[in-house]
């Protein structure tokens, strides 16, 4: 059993708390499906808009009105951010614009009760007793915000949301890059050496220890296969662990 001394735990999603496979073979295909007709219906949406930007800018435009700015031209737009958006997901870019527009038909999947969200079943009774210790719990995901609180809030166990205390996306900046974890050390007020990241993801502990964050590696069924664990402790379940509060 891994024990480590902490007052914030740091969570991965994909691989970490629920399955890679339930990502790619559930909610990408349901964002993929919903894409053309959620965009022609939400266009005028400032939300949209700004993720549809977002979006043309990730793939190397200077904004969405590179593809057409007239109201004729909206469904050739509209066309465009589809194949655009189709492409990231062919090659798993965690683009910010994508991630924001997929988080938008996601919360409508989830909100129509079209999703429920998969976890392992050791996260809920481990996200309870941390909870109820005192412990702070945030999430940092790929995954937009809004995407993330709506992942947590309609699951196959009820809502999970209610255990967070914050949520962070590629807006905080790259997972793999340790600016990212100062940044959310500093935004939750805790000293670095206080949170534990837990990731299925060599690369990304890599880059929050360089922080100054203790650091798990979660071992999942389908998760690609780790050949070197880098020093990072690692576990098959959120019950091999044992946290103490740090004052």
């Amino acid at each position: 059993m891994h024990a480590a001394e902490t007052r914030m735990i740091l969570l991965d999603i994909e691989g970490t708390t629920s399955s890679v496979s339930y990502v790619f073979d559930v909610m990408y295909p349901f964002s993929q499906k919903k894409l053309p007709a959620y965009l022609a219906s939400n266009w005028d949406n400032e939300k949209v808009q700004a993720a549809c930007n977002q979006l043309a800018i990730d793939v190397g435009e200077s904004g969405l009105s590179a593809w057409g700015e007239s109201k004729e031209a909206c469904q050739q737009v509209i066309d465009r951010v589809v194949a655009e958006a189709n492409k990231l997901i062919a090659a798993d870019v965690k683009a910010t614009g994508l991630k924001e527009i997929q988080g938008l038909i996601w919360a409508e999947g989830y909100e129509a009760g079209e999703l429920k969200s998969h976890f392992y079943p050791d996260v809920l009774p481990a996200i309870e007793a941390w909870k109820g210790a005192g412990f702070d719990i945030r999430i940092f995901s790929s995954g937009s915000i809004k995407a993330q609180k709506v992942f947590f809030k309609y699951t196959e166990y009820g809502d999970l949301a209610k255990y967070l205390s914050g949520h962070y996306d590629t807006t905080t900046g790259p997972k793999k890059e340790a600016a990212s974890y100062k940044f959310i050390a500093d935004d939750s007020g805790v000293k670095p050496s206080q949170v534990t990241f837990l990731s299925d993801v060599v690369e990304e502990l890599d880059a929050a220890r360089e922080a100054g964050m203790n650091t798990i590696l979660v071992r999942r069924p389908g998760n690609k296969p780790v050949a070197d664990e880098n020093g990072h402790h690692a576990i098959e379940s959120f019950a091999q662990l044992k946290f103490t509060l740090a004052v």
